[in-house]
């Protein structure tokens, strides 16, 4: 599927994907606007069967290439994986997941209760998508990469379609970046519905290589990764996304594993709402951008929700 992410295929998901993960909530959280002196509008994508956005894309993805009883390979941190899996058995079709070996046990077991094979395998998880490609070649499973199709970015630029219905305008958009399929998509639909809207991409400080691509203008990999912030934990960056990302994000920037940590307390706290620490890392970033975006009208999506009860605790207590 080598096609152009298109404005078309995301107001087409928009009708299309699983009633499960559309229309999540969108409101101006009070406590967190006073708190950061900008009014924040949090894109909550944490309440849906698989606790995090990305149900969106990979429930597209499976409409568009169709067909009952497919057998599919993939890498994932955790979150792709549940996508892949949720939209697989609704269809009929296997998925086999191969995810790094120090993976989120809460995550490989939503994905085994999902119905997907998980295989541990590689150091990190760019070394599982090399395991998930020699699979699909052996077995003539289709191989999906997320980030590198475009009606993965096209379910996930749904998430903007859905803030565009609000009747405020954006000043700016914090978006957590991964392989880059959320930001594309988020970020090529602004363009149309509001271009004054600034896209800004936030990975983490442990993880710069998409940090250091978009400022190289090519892909440049790192040799380890090192953030708790496992769901936007890239080594080696996707070029496809890269190359969309020239047209459709207007800035990247890096956040600390203890800010994400503060921004986690502060959804806790001021929202009621528990994610993992790369679904806190929009929230980071207003944090820390608070003096530019001051009296600003600024989107946070929180991406995910899948952490363990020992893990949220060790991190909210320091």
């Amino acid at each position: 599927m080598d096609e152009p992410v298109s404005v078309e295929s995301i107001a087409e998901a928009s009708e299309i994907i699983d009633p499960a993960f559309r229309d999540s909530p969108q409101y101006v959280n009070e406590p967190l606007s006073r708190r950061l002196g900008l009014t924040v509008v949090l894109k909550v994508e944490t309440i849906n069967p698989i606790r995090s956005f990305k149900g969106r894309g990979t429930d597209y993805l499976l409409h568009r290439l169709g067909g009952q009883g497919a057998s599919y390979a993939c890498a994932s941190a955790g979150n792709f994986g549940q996508g892949m899996a949720y939209a697989a058995r609704k269809r009929g079709c296997r998925v086999t997941v191969f995810c790094a070996r120090n993976a989120s046990p809460l995550k490989v077991e939503r994905m085994r209760a999902l119905g997907a094979e998980v295989i541990l395998d590689g150091e990190d998880f760019d070394a599982a998508k090399d395991a998930a490609m020699r699979h699909a070649r052996s077995t003539g499973a289709t191989f999906v990469e997320d980030g590198a199709l475009a009606p993965i970015a096209e379910g996930a630029g749904t998430i903007a379609l859905e803030l565009c219905r609000m009747e405020e305008r954006l000043d700016a958009i914090l978006v957590p970046l991964g392989d880059g399929a959320l930001i594309v998509g988020v970020g090529l639909w602004l363009r149309r519905a509001s271009p004054n809207t600034r896209v800004i991409g936030i990975a983490a400080e442990g993880a710069p290589a998409m940090d250091l691509s978009w400022r190289a203008g090519h892909a440049v990999a790192t040799e380890t990764v090192s953030t708790i912030a496992d769901g936007i934990a890239v080594r080696v960056p996707i070029d496809r996304a890269l190359e969309d990302m020239r047209t459709t994000v207007d800035e990247v920037m890096l956040v600390s594993d203890e800010e994400i940590v503060s921004a986690m307390r502060l959804l806790v706290t001021d929202a009621g709402l528990v994610a993992e620490p790369a679904g806190a890392a929009g929230l980071a970033a207003a944090a820390k951008l608070r003096d530019r975006l001051k009296g600003e009208r600024v989107a946070v999506i929180v991406t995910g929700g899948n952490i363990g009860d020992a893990e949220l605790k060790r991190l909210l207590a320091g």
